[in-house]
Parts: structure tokens; sequence; C-alpha cells
């Protein structure tokens, strides 16, 4: 039986480049997690576009040469690397208290700004194509991101107070938003502890089975060993009794899903803030990624800031997110970057499922516009890093308004000829997928 011919043959090569030069080393690793994660990504053209961030900076190399809006400073400001309309959601942050905003910082790295209001822009046109709505509806929906990012950064950038541009919380937050931040409220640490644990001999340990890998003994002490690296990269404001990072038990997993396919991590389930069993804390060691964009970044001075991935990762979380989780850290494992972090039981990711009508579709997308903006504003010359050494909202601001017209439209024609581009090379990549095309699988 003959072997269909792709439509796009040497797109289909050169997409099967950029997998190589991306996944290559964990494919060849782990091929069973590989064939999971490109299951998942066959499913849709949106679940494609997220996990190919690596196709999208490829795709968008010609902008580290120059464009729109980018200067010496606005080309190196934090980004968060990945910046689609599923990666946000709840979080509750050092203080205690819930916010929903921007979430996932594995790519996160120092590059264009423009280049996640892009990777957003292109989301959002490929979301309204799943929907059904009309090309006209997908570009008022991306000026209206534009208008509310434009208005949000110019607010930051001529000195609103806190109260003018609030954090979206349970106050604040309106509609979806409120909804994922209510639900948010609604979990408790104890049904975490409960899906994963079981009390044994009086003491909490982790229950076996549910994707949990007994760790033999050598593995196990350079686990441990790994953790106590970790101990030293916290704040000192981190936590204030000693008894919270006693470790009660540890065990492996491997990732499976479409952003961690293939990537080693463990679990160390930790004593908490008191001698309480429900207050235990179960935090995730897992070897950090190469971002994609940096494959598109040749400056020295950004590539060597960072110690390791773990490190990077760490960095540029704690620099865009405000008030970021306090067991926020870094490690080395077997010579490679980890980053370590709670997995929260107040985590809740926007639910794009039930969000059809126009009108609200429109309100979240201006909640998200506000976001980025805040995102983007956080992390500068007050974030305590020197490698972003002036503020990120007020060159932004300044860019922008050299040109106001051009910047909603940039990104209008970016959503529409990028969206097609990712339902053509979604099609493209099941092809390949379903014909024995991706080598290693």
């Amino acid at each position: 039986m003959s072997v269909p011919q792709l439509n796009d043959e040497p797109r289909g090569e050169e997409i099967l480049a950029v997998f190589d030069t991306a996944f290559g080393e964990l494919l060849a690793a782990d091929p069973a997690a590989f064939r999971v994660k490109f299951r998942k990504m066959a499913a849709s053209a949106f679940a494609f576009y997220r996990g190919t961030a690596c196709l999208f900076y490829h795709d968008l190399d010609s902008d580290k040469r120059g464009g729109p809006y980018l200067d010496e400073r606005t080309s190196r400001v934090w980004i968060h690397g990945d910046l689609h309309a599923e990666n946000f959601g709840t979080y509750m942050d050092s203080t205690g208290r819930l916010i929903f905003n921007v979430n996932d910082f594995d790519e996160a790295y120092v590059g264009p700004f423009t280049w996640d209001l892009k990777r957003f822009s292109a989301s959002i046109a490929l979301i309204g194509y799943a929907k059904a709505l009309g090309d006209e509806q997908i570009t008022e929906l991306v000026k209206i991101y534009a208008a509310a990012y434009r208005e949000r950064v110019h607010a930051l950038a001529t000195g609103a107070k806190s109260d003018e541009v609030p954090p979206f919380t349970l106050d604040t937050a309106e509609g979806p938003l409120l909804d994922a931040l209510r639900d948010a409220r609604s979990l408790t640490r104890f049904s975490l502890l409960d899906s994963m644990t079981e009390i044994r001999d009086f003491e909490r340990r982790f229950a076996p089975g549910g994707g949990s890998i007994e760790l033999d003994a050598a593995t196990r002490y350079k686990v441990l060993a790994a953790f106590d690296g970790y101990l030293e990269t916290l704040p000192e404001t981190s936590l204030t009794r000693p008894d919270s990072y006693r470790v009660k038990d540890v065990v492996g997993r491997r990732g499976i899903g479409i952003g961690s396919a293939g990537l080693p991590s463990y679990n160390i389930l930790l004593e908490g803030h008191s001698d309480a069993l429900e207050n235990d804390v179960v935090i995730y060691i897992k070897q950090a990624q190469t971002p994609a964009a940096s494959r598109h970044i040749t400056d020295p001075a950004i590539r060597d800031y960072f110690q390791h991935e773990g490190h990077r990762t760490v960095l540029s979380q704690r620099a865009l997110q405000q008030h970021a989780d306090p067991w926020l850290g870094w490690t080395e494992l077997d010579g490679s970057g980890q980053l370590v972090a709670e997995i929260s039981p107040y985590a809740v990711d926007l639910d794009w499922g039930d969000i059809d009508d126009p009108e609200e579709i429109a309100a979240v997308v201006a909640d998200l516009g506000r976001a980025t903006a805040t995102m983007h504003g956080a992390a500068d010359d007050q974030s305590g890093e020197s490698l972003v050494p002036f503020s990120t909202e007020r060159a932004i601001d300044a860019a922008i308004a050299a040109d106001e017209d051009g910047f909603a439209d940039l990104l209008v024609s970016f959503a529409h000829d990028y969206g097609a581009r990712a339902r053509t090379d979604h099609q493209i990549f099941v092809d390949l997928f379903r014909n024995g095309r991706i080598p290693g699988l």
C-alpha cells in the first residue's frame, strides 16, 4: 500500500528539522512519552500550537534583526516565551492572596516584547476559529487585546497607583477569571494530599501507583542531595520554621504532558509549616528545558547570565511574577539544571471550553491584555536582577507611542497569518505522525 504524499513536503521536512533540534535528545531517551505528547498535539490546531513554541520562534526568527516597536531596550525585556491563551490561571502568592495571572514560566527568557504579544494573538485567532468566529470577530478580539495591553502599559509607565491597576483577585476579577479564583478558593491542601498520599504508621507517605516510581537507594540519595542544594537558593524570607524542610518521602515521576514529555522529575513530601498532617507540602524537582526563544537570541550577556536552565526559569519567574511561590528555587541533578516548586493546591487554569459568548470572550481577552502588560511591567529594574536594568513599561510605552495606529494592526495581521499557518502545519504534522514519518517514533 502506498503512503499518501504530504500536501506540503518542504514544510513537512522543515517541521521535522525543527522538532529534531528541539526534541531530538529527549525523544530518543523516551519515545513513549513523545507518542503521548504528539497524540495530544494531534487533537487540534491549538493543541499543536501549544506544543510547538520551537516552530513558532523558528518562523519568527527574522524579528531578531529588528522590527516595528523594537529597539535596544524593547528587544531585551523579560518575556514569558510561551504566551498563549491557555497559559493563564490562579496561584496563591507569597502573601497568601489568590491571584489570577500568567502561569507556566518554563519558556521564559529575555527578548523582544512583541514576541509574547504575537504568540498570544495567534492563539486567539486559533481559539476564535475553533469557536467558528468570523475573521472580523477575530480581528476585533486582537484589537481589544492590543488596546487593553496598551492602556495598562501606559498607566504603569506614567506612575499609576496600585489601586488604579490592581491585580486580578477575588475582589477585583469578573467573569471566567472570577470563576477560576472561586474554584481555586474551594480547593484545599488536604484534598491534594489525599489524592497523592496516604497515612502509614502515623506518618504521611506517597501512595503507590498513580504514576509514581519507587526509587532505588542510590537515586534517592542523589535526589536528596539535590534537595539540599535547592534549599540554598530559597529567599531568606521564604520560610521561618526549619522543620518545614523535613523530608518525609520522595518518589520519581516521568513527564508525559504536552510541555514536559520525557523530562524526568521527582516529588518530595515535606513537613510544611506545622506538625499537622494536613499542612504537609508536596514539591517537585523537574529537569528544566532549553527555552525555544533562546535559540534565536544571540546576545552572550543574556546567555551567560544563567548558571543553567533551572536557574534561568526561576529568575525569570521571580522577575515576571510579583510575590512568586515561596518554594520556588533551583538545583542540579546529574549535571542538569532543575526547577523546584510547590505542587499548589490552589492552581486552576483558565478554561476556554465554556467561554463561547462573543461579549464574554472579548471581556476575557481584554483582561488577559492587562495581565500581559502587568507581567511585562513587573520585570524590570525593580525586579532585583541586573539583566534588564531599565523600566520596561516606560520603554515599551515610548516605543508604542511612536506609532500608535500601527500597533494593533501589526498584531491583527500576524494573528490571521500565523493562525492560518498553524492550522495548515497541524494537518501536515498529523500526516507525518500517522504515516510514521517522525524519526524515533
